[in-house]
């Protein structure tokens, strides 16, 4: 893998509570600069889809607990592609997975898989579950159609973990976020069966892939 291939795989990232439209300029800039995609809040779709038309653009869905309702869901998903995604990272619901209620939890995906024509990953909040609700959570993803399997939110204690993306690569692809903050870390997520790395430090990433 060269330096391009390997940037391509990495998903530039600014989802945090204070985040301004400047921040996601600064994002969608060094993303275009570096050949990363961009994943940035769906209120700033729009604009960043006419910023910046030729990086790959993901934004959230049911941020960050999943605890939307489906329809609620199935319209920020419309919302996200009409005004230019081109993926959408959605939360699936935690609650309902760990109540048993896998059926709720595959039909909420479902849903939003068949809302858009893009790629859909579902986050399945590794740090919140058992290696048991892992299997499932990754089951329900694969069974509703979704197009990736993604570890984390950022936003519960912990994120990627090497054992947790080589379970996941068991079902679907897997995009690994969360703690990832260098080429190291990266690469070991990537050897582990990530196919791609969602992370805030997407530049320093990049930077520390070795010179030829």
């Amino acid at each position: 893998m060269d330096r391009a291939e390997f940037a391509a795989r990495i998903d530039h990232t600014v989802l945090g509570p204070e985040t301004t439209p400047a921040d996601v300029e600064r994002v969608l800039e060094e993303a275009e600069s570096y050949g990363m995609n961009a994943c940035i809040p769906p209120c700033y779709v729009a604009a960043a889809a006419e910023h910046a038309p030729d990086v790959t653009l993901a934004t959230v869905i049911g941020f960050p607990h999943g605890q939307q309702s489906t329809a609620a869901k199935h319209g920020e998903a419309v919302d996200a592609w009409q005004t230019g995604a081109d993926e959408v990272d959605m939360v699936l619901n935690v609650g309902r997975l760990k109540a048993g209620d896998d059926e709720t939890v595959t039909a909420d995906i479902a849903e939003v898989v068949a809302a858009v024509p893009i790629p859909v990953k579902v986050i399945v909040e590794t740090a919140l579950l058992t290696e048991s609700e892992t299997h499932r959570a990754c089951e329900a993803a694969r069974e509703a159609g979704a197009d990736f399997v993604k570890t984390s939110t950022g936003f519960a204690d912990g994120g990627a973990t090497v054992e947790d993306v080589e379970l996941m690569a068991e079902y679907l692809p897997v995009k690994a976020s969360g703690g990832i903050g260098s080429y190291e870390e990266a690469t070991a997520m990537l050897d582990a069966g990530a196919d791609r790395i969602g992370a805030s430090s997407g530049v320093a990433i990049v930077e520390g892939f070795p010179d030829e």
